[in-house]
């Protein structure tokens, strides 16, 4: 938008100067230049910039100086184009304005509304035949000015007096119907121009409630192409914060016309970003409706475990990292939305480095992993139950195995292992014998709901419990010592994955899924209400899910989430990388384990492993006393502490109030799990006695000691 227009628009407050001095770079696309000639002036203060900034902006590298060549080429190509074009919108414009002049439309509205259209007939009929001879008269008087003109000086009057219109029209219409200043006249779908254009830009805010009548937004950045979309920045009105702008993005995508997925709001963090700057991307169309994209892994020849692996694109067509090391990862979905295919993409990562150990297990039994056979340290496929302790043994060898290491890395000196964790270095040492290990497991539910009664120690519970506390320690204590846990589940519910594992698990990718609450059973507590939800996405958008990274990750240290779309990876590329990560280790002399044909686990005494588990680090907050226990109940058993055993009766008001849970789906939730809530009486400060809905706590103690008995 030129900058006189942006002057003109009362609403965008471009007439008043921008408080902060700091510029905001628009994001380039994979080090590219940026797409548009106002892209390339960095950033917009409504003061335009100096010679210099402009210089070093336009000519600033060849890559900048190739692209303004191009928009210069460009814009000469279009500009008759667009002269024609806006002649002719300026004509239809003048034409609609001298029908509305000589029909005393303005007088008519006014007689209208004061309910005396009858009696000032006579006055507007009048009033228009007058208008109808002024029109005549001027035609008449101007054409016989015209003629006397061309008469003297030639044709030369024609040809000015043509441009002179031309050039009138062209500035009359000079905007298209909806931009600030004119009224669209056909109703109709709105062009992305018109859509992240400033004043439709709040108007749009203020249909969707995101800010109120008489507040407006503040421009930090021009509307500019971006790939293929349109990016806009801008600040909202003191006290407003991004974060509502997120939540509400479905409400500000229908007030912009266009479709939610097609809409990308973020907060500007870090240097230039504060909790009111939003940055908005429309695509032009459906982002994730093109074919997928093949992951970079096919062609290469080997990678590096401790660089992240290559995961997918945005929306934008931004490549998305995952790191492995350091994290661990949980994939859910319900079936057919490409969750093996998402969780083979880091897993593809891992083979191709030579010196990484896997154990595979896959509770499904098809082929999808059979490929993975030929590099697997530890490998099983299926749910018998020779295969369910087969995966339990693999763990209880991997818990002892990071007890060892811990105990190898307190022997080395401050050079090769300056803190407690592994380095490169001390994971590629063979003599140390640390390599960087990952257990990866698809449809962990599978191992996790086996019922077979089982004792630990002396402890009873179930095969499915014990795996479950394995992996809570693994992925507790598993990353400083180099362990990887990498699940994936096409039931994530609150039975299935308990909630000290799931709090544990760093990095989450939710694909479809049925409801807001397995949406958030993956990506953590109340993410639907921060914007965040899976069961929204299209069934057809096959591979697109919510990425929640870890914090160690880039994204994940300014971005709470971002929809991704995981790279296409079929099983003849999946076979084939299989097949080179096993000859990098035996070009390496790493192939060990099931894939050389070793199928004896490790003798482990049980009593390390037992008193491992005893000694883990202690539960997080809301993991619960007792791992099996599921949400919400997990959460309400921490809240109360020792008053579970010592108070009758709880409100559900106080839970509902510390749990900060949405009421109805927590008394949903809890029916669910054998806790109905009663009526129940209370005692106020003032000694009041009021009846109140709750839990009885002998309910609450009850289903604790059912699902510490296995369900």
């Amino acid at each position: 938008m030129p900058e006189s227009e942006a002057g003109r628009d009362d609403e965008s407050v471009p007439a008043s100067p921008v408080l902060e001095a700091e510029l905001v770079a628009a994001p380039a696309l994979d080090g590219s230049a940026p797409g548009t000639e106002v892209a390339r002036w960095q950033q917009v203060t409504l003061l335009p910039p100096t010679w210099r900034a402009r210089w070093a902006a336009r000519w600033g590298s060849r890559a900048i100086a190739r692209q303004t060549v191009r928009d210069a080429i460009a814009r000469v190509l279009r500009a008759p184009w667009r002269a024609v074009a806006a002649v002719a919108r300026g004509a239809v414009h003048l034409a609609r304005a001298w029908r509305r002049w000589v029909r005393v439309h303005d007088y008519r509205e006014a007689a209208e509304q004061a309910e005396k259209l009858a009696d000032k007939f006579v006055e507007i009929r009048a009033l228009a035949l007058f208008r109808w001879k002024i029109t005549v008269a001027v035609l008449v008087v101007s054409g016989i000015v015209v003629a006397i003109a061309a008469s003297i000086n030639g044709p030369r009057v024609l040809w000015l007096l043509a441009v002179t219109a031309a050039v009138v029209l062209a500035w009359v219409g000079r905007r298209r119907d909806g931009a600030p200043g004119r009224t669209a006249v056909l109703a109709g779908p709105r062009s992305l121009t018109w859509t992240m254009d400033p004043q439709v830009l709040v108007d749009a805010f203020r249909d969707a409630k995101l800010i109120g009548k008489d507040e407006t937004l503040r421009l930090v950045e021009r509307a500019h192409r971006q790939g293929k979309g349109w990016a806009i920045t801008v600040d909202l009105p003191a006290t407003r914060k991004a974060a509502d702008v997120i939540k509400q993005r479905d409400a500000l995508a229908s007030a912009l016309a266009v479709d939610e997925v097609q809409l990308i709001v973020e907060r500007v963090r870090g240097r230039g970003g504060h909790a009111g700057r939003v940055a908005m991307w429309v695509a032009d169309e459906d982002p994730y409706a093109t074919p997928p994209i093949p992951t970079p892994l096919i062609t290469a020849d080997q990678w590096d475990a401790w660089v992240p692996v290559p995961f997918g694109r945005d929306a934008r067509d931004r490549r998305v990292a995952l790191p492995l090391v350091w994290t661990s990862l949980l994939v859910g979905a319900i079936p057919r939305q490409g969750k093996t295919f998402a969780t083979r993409l880091p897993a593809a990562g891992l083979i191709l480095d030579p010196h990484t150990r896997l154990y595979v297990f896959d509770g499904k039994g098809g082929k999808d992993w059979k490929a993975a056979e030929s590099v697997a340290y530890r490998f099983v496929c299926g749910d018998e139950p020779a295969h369910v302790e087969a995966v339990r043994d693999g763990l209880v060898e991997l818990v002892a195995e990071t007890q060892a290491r811990y105990a190898r890395m307190a022997e080395l000196d401050d050079v090769i292992c300056p803190e407690s964790k592994i380095t490169p270095q001390i994971a590629r040492n063979r003599d140390l014998n640390m390599p960087i290990t990952a257990v990866i497991i698809d449809e962990v539910q599978v191992y996790l709901e086996n019922p077979t009664k089982q004792e630990v120690g002396e402890r009873k519970t179930t095969i499915g419990g014990y795996i479950a506390e394995l992996l809570t320690y693994l992925a507790k204590k598993g990353p400083a010592a180099g362990i990887i846990v990498i699940l994936a589940t096409q039931r994530p519910d609150s039975k299935t994955i308990p909630s000290a594992l799931r709090a544990v698990l760093g990095s989450r990718f939710a694909l479809r899924v049925m409801d807001w609450r397995d949406s958030n059973i993956i990506l953590g507590e109340q993410m639907n209400t921060r914007g965040y939800d899976s069961s929204k996405l299209l069934p057809s958008h096959k591979g697109v899910g919510i990425l929640r990274p870890d914090g160690e990750s880039d994204a994940g240290a300014d971005t709470v989430a971002q929809m991704v779309r995981s790279d296409y990876m079929p099983n003849p590329d999946w076979r084939a990388i299989c097949e080179r990560g096993r000859a990098l280790r035996e070009a390496a002399g790493t192939l060990d384990g099931h894939a050389a044909g070793d199928e004896a686990n490790r003798a482990v005494d049980p009593a390390i492993v037992i008193r491992a588990l005893g000694a883990g680090p202690a539960p997080a907050e809301n993991d619960g006393p007792t791992p099996g226990l599921p949400e919400p109940l997990a959460s309400v058993v921490v809240h109360l502490g020792d008053e579970l055993n010592r108070r009758p009766f709880v409100p559900t008001a106080e839970l509902v109030a510390a749990l900060g849970v949405e009421p109805t789906g927590f008394g949903r939730d809890m029916g669910e799990l054998g806790c109905a809530p009663r009526p129940g009486r209370i005692t106020d400060t003032d000694g009041t006695v009021r009846q109140v809905r709750g839990y009885i706590t002998a309910d609450l103690r009850a289903a604790v000691e059912r699902y510490r008995a296995g369900g």
